[in-house]
């Protein structure tokens, strides 16, 4: 028993460490890491007898998050749908939030978790500038064309995606680069932040810069760097003059309309069908994973700008998709589930003593915003590819706790 349970610990271990890494490479090899860490963690549990959960306080809105995405089965054009890729789904993220949070217990760990999450994030940086360059990515991947533009995806399905990723990783290289790394790290920091940054422009996706943006934005906020703040005023004000022309001729297409701009009139029509789900059943939803298979039936004749949408669609907004799946009250749950995250985040940000861990905590919660930014023109929480990342990362994020005073004191 003693040894199965130490083999137990191993492969939980590794496989968070993983994890992270395999999202840049294929869905496939993160499915299976994420379904070999769950069956371990399970029966780990099992055969010592110990609580499956963690304390949190986002245990409460998390499970209310799970019974109203249960409950909205009520309202469901399609049973297997709603338990398939609904429930269960959302069975598989909580999974993860809470055994990454749980099963991280020291410095090593961390830093190890932290150098798979950093190779990833560089591998489909170099990735995507090879196939911007190249023609193809490093798997045969070909880049897409927009107004003239290539636009990278890497091993991704699409550019977007691909920025999702790279927006969501890139604040912790940045966090470090800015406030940890020192002499030779930090030359290699830049070094490295280089292609990143580059590649974080390849997908020419916007709600990416500006998650980007805002992240670093926030990072100067609290890590107090003026010069860093000073350089981002500077870089907005000067940018509109550093656009490709086919970006210009596109801002003038749509009128320079900031919202036409950043979301494109087949988005905006999407998010206007969202908004008639949401009044059809605005309590529990239409049920959870079914906005595809309802979408057609809520589509306005004619479109938006008479745009034609498929009829196969996500609702490219989080908080519209969330809204139409499990209704209003579900929104409300999880933005509650948001602000107890965020909440958690500060405070174990000011509990911490340990520089290098303060720095892990305030780029993480920089990751999540960039997250949840580009989760406004995408269903980024919906996506098999990346989805993940969002419930990792806050797990990690609320793993640090252990490592302030207030939990040191409480475990004495």
């Amino acid at each position: 028993m003693e040894k199965t349970v130490k083999y137990l610990n191993h492969a939980i271990y590794w496989l968070i460490v993983i994890i992270p890494f395999s999202i840049s490479i294929a869905p496939g090899f993160t499915n299976v890491c994420i379904g070999l860490l769950i069956g371990a963690f399970v029966f780990k549990k099992i055969i010592t007898r110990q609580e499956v959960i963690i304390k949190t306080k986002l245990n409460l809105p998390i499970l209310f998050l799970f019974l109203i995405t249960c409950l909205s089965i009520i309202n469901s054009i399609n049973l297997r749908d709603t338990l398939k890729g609904g429930i269960f789904r959302s069975l598989l993220y909580i999974s993860i939030f809470f055994i990454v949070a749980g099963e991280i217990k020291d410095l090593s760990h961390v830093k190890i978790i932290i150098a798979s999450m950093l190779g990833g994030l560089v591998l489909a940086s170099v990735d995507g500038i090879w196939q911007v360059l190249m023609g193809a990515d490093f798997m045969g991947y070909h880049p897409v064309s927009f107004i003239g533009l290539l636009r990278a995806t890497a091993s991704f399905k699409d550019p977007n995606t691909y920025g999702i990723y790279l927006s969501a990783i890139a604040p912790l290289l940045f966090g470090l680069a800015l406030y940890y790394f020192k002499g030779s790290k930090r030359i290699a920091g830049i070094f490295l932040s280089l292609p990143v940054l580059i590649a974080i422009v390849l997908p020419y996706s916007r709600p990416t810069l500006l998650a980007v943006y805002a992240a670093l934005f926030f990072l100067g906020i609290v890590g107090k760097s003026k010069v860093l703040i000073i350089s981002l005023i500077i870089f907005a004000l000067v940018s509109p003059f550093m656009l490709p022309k086919s970006v210009k001729e596109f801002a003038r297409a749509v009128d320079y309309n900031p919202v036409r701009f950043m979301c494109n009139d087949d988005r905006i029509a999407i998010y206007q069908h969202s908004l008639n789900m949401i009044k059809d059943h605005p309590i529990i939803g239409l049920g959870a994973n079914t906005y595809m298979k309802n979408y057609k039936k809520y589509k306005n004749n004619p479109e938006y700008r008479n745009v034609v949408t498929s009829d196969y669609l996500y609702a490219h907004n989080n908080f519209l998709h969330i809204a139409a799946e499990i209704g209003l009250v579900g929104l409300a749950i999880f933005i509650w589930l948001l602000y107890e995250l965020f909440r958690q985040c500060r405070r174990i940000f000011k509990g911490l003593d340990n520089h290098f861990l303060k720095v892990v905590s305030l780029s993480l919660t920089g990751c999540l915003i960039a997250f949840l930014i580009n989760g406004l023109t995408e269903s980024s929480l919906y996506s098999s590819r990346v989805a993940s990342i969002f419930w990792f990362i806050a797990g990690f994020a609320i793993a640090l706790n252990k490592f302030t005073d207030a939990d040191r004191q409480k475990a004495c």
